[in-house]
């Protein structure tokens, strides 16, 4: 397996004149991409850069960062992906914790990446259209790719954990070769003939495998959207033929909520991928019939490199579900004691396979707490059925337990997804001195449409359990989002007011 650069070596020598990435009209093909990842890792080792050093790349969905993230593994180094929104004590802690020798920044964040690379000791590289290519330009390649084995760091992801400072997955360059193949192979059955939107952030975890190594592994075209837009997600679809697709929830809420959406082609459209967090089944059903195209929905983490299971496209698909366990993986439930539970019982979801992290970089403690028996224990909640397929029933640590009861938050979101004026829900466990915790549900309506607090309350607890329902509800604009879309429920404001109204509760 060796080096992952080694991937985009043979793919431009299988398709050197094919487009690999492009941004609007700017356009690099598999040659050119190779060609300026060799200079990249040229560039490197004139700055001293030896196999093993960690670099951070700092940058969103742009050319330059398939250039750098390959041309860092290319030198042998460690990519440390980084989130362009971070701030000077945050970037300070993500290149500190890895002692990184440079980071790559764009020239938009350069400040915030500033302030980490002085207090880190790490050299700052700014990348600014135009005179990055000069930099480069001046760089003598390296030709050859720097050996590394299977089992060798490539990649550290820090995750965005709710407590405490994040932690850093190692992923190795098995874990992230293997996923990516295995993903443009028997999951979204990619060829050279695909183009692939890329409006996930490459710095995260599904979007660096699924769309960007897998496209590279396959030979096929990465059209890039620095900033998810539904406008103009939809004029891309158009203009470059798009045939795949992937997104997290809120994306397709959006898309499927956006004014532009009948006047757009996006008749190329093959099947569309949802993965980051569960997509209510009320959505899937509208973008499907909306777009006349499949939704396939999956599952990972960033500690599994991401992907761990998925609707096959060659199987049965069942909404709501996140399918079954990839090639090479297996996936099981447990129960607090770290047994299997029975089928069909609810318990904690354990992975292990070719996808496994090494552990967490310094973190030794939390890697033997995440990791027991060679299985990997998610937080995540589920039952199997009787097809082997998984249903997530919610995130172990955002379950609210109201007067005794369980209450899974994503069985009541979507019973609000199903209410015609709901774009998006959160729901949420409240303190309460009676209960312990109270159900709250943040709404935000879709455009042009009404409905009050109460009547959304009514509307819910019509149809399930009255311990389930939310009896605190709350209009808002928009719900707080992280990088790829993705709800941010511990950043959720609760009002603390009791009548109805935009902004009120009940």
């Amino acid at each position: 397996m060796a080096n992952l650069a080694d991937r985009l070596r043979d793919a431009a020598a299988r398709h050197a004149d094919r487009v690999a990435v492009q941004l609007d009209d700017a356009q690099l093909t598999y040659r050119q991409l190779d060609q300026a990842a060799a200079r990249v890792a040229g560039l490197l080792r004139a700055k001293g850069v030896e196999p093993g050093d960690r670099i951070g790349v700092m940058l969103p969905n742009v050319p330059y960062f398939p250039i750098l993230y390959y041309g860092v593994l290319r030198a042998g180094g460690v990519v440390i992906p980084m989130n362009v929104l971070l701030k000077g004590r945050e970037t300070t802690f993500y290149l500190s914790d890895p002692k990184a020798r440079a980071v790559f920044a764009w020239h938009g964040f350069a400040e915030a990446a500033g302030i980490g690379a002085q207090e880190a000791g790490a050299e700052l590289v700014v990348v600014e259209p135009g005179g990055f290519e000069g930099l480069l330009a001046d760089a003598e390649p390296l030709d050859e790719i720097v050996d590394r084995d299977d089992g060798d760091t490539a990649v550290i992801l820090y995750t965005s954990g709710t407590t405490g400072t994040p932690k850093g997955a190692e992923l190795t360059h098995a874990n992230l070769a293997v996923n990516a193949q295995v993903t443009a192979e028997t999951l979204i059955q990619l060829t050279p003939d695909d183009v692939v939107l890329g409006s996930l952030p490459l710095f995260h975890a599904f979007g660096q495998t699924c769309a960007m190594n897998a496209s590279v592994v396959a030979g096929s075209r990465l059209t890039l959207l620095p900033r998810f837009d539904p406008a103009k997600a939809l004029e891309i679809m158009q203009r470059d033929r798009v045939t795949v697709f992937e997104g997290v929830p809120t994306m397709y809420t959006a898309l499927l909520n956006s004014p532009d959406r009948e006047r757009a082609d996006t008749s190329s459209l093959r099947v569309c991928v949802s993965g980051g967090a569960a997509l209510p089944v009320e959505v899937l059903r509208g973008f499907e019939e909306a777009f006349a195209c499949k939704i396939l929905e999956g599952y990972g983490l960033s500690e599994t490199s991401p992907v761990a299971s998925f609707n096959h496209p060659d199987a049965e698909r069942k909404p709501g579900s996140i399918g079954t366990p990839i090639r090479g993986v297996e996936m099981a439930v447990f129960d607090d004691e770290g047994a299997p539970v029975a089928q069909g019982e609810v318990g904690e979801i354990v992975i292990r396979g070719h996808n496994l992290m090494k552990g967490y970089h310094n973190r030794a403690e939390a890697t033997r707490e995440a990791i027991r028996d060679g299985w990997f224990f998610t937080g995540d909640v589920a039952r199997v059925d009787e097809d082997g397929y998984f249903f997530i029933v919610d995130r172990k640590k955002d379950l609210i337990i109201r007067g005794g009861y369980n209450v899974y938050p994503r069985e009541v979101e979507e019973v609000l997804y199903e209410h015609p004026a709901v774009a998006e829900v959160a729901v949420i466990g409240i303190p309460d001195p009676a209960l312990g915790e109270e159900v709250g549900a943040a709404v935000a309506l879709k455009p042009g449409t009404q409905a009050t607090p109460e009547e959304l309350r009514e509307h819910v607890k019509r149809q399930v359990a009255s311990y389930k329902y939310p009896r605190r509800v709350w209009l808002v604009d928009e719900l707080p989002k992280g990088p790829t879309g993705k709800i941010l429920k511990r950043e959720i404001e609760v009002p603390e007011t009791a009548s109805a109204g935009r902004g009120r509760t009940v």
